[in-house]
């Protein structure tokens, strides 16, 4: 079953018609990944060093 998808503006809902759209924050840069991933195994080799020491 395929749905179709209504994208004109005249064939929305009255009431969402007079809400006001949400504008897109702008993407800081996604590094965040890559900030928790270093810390991540920064932790595990502190833990894993301090077991062998």
């Amino acid at each position: 079953m395929q749905r179709r998808f209504i994208t004109a503006e005249p064939a929305r809902h009255p009431i969402r018609r007079t809400l006001v759209q949400a504008e897109a924050k702008a993407k800081r840069g996604d590094d965040q990944d890559l900030k928790l991933f270093v810390l991540s195994f920064t932790a595990f080799f502190v833990c894993f060093y301090t077991m062998i020491a």
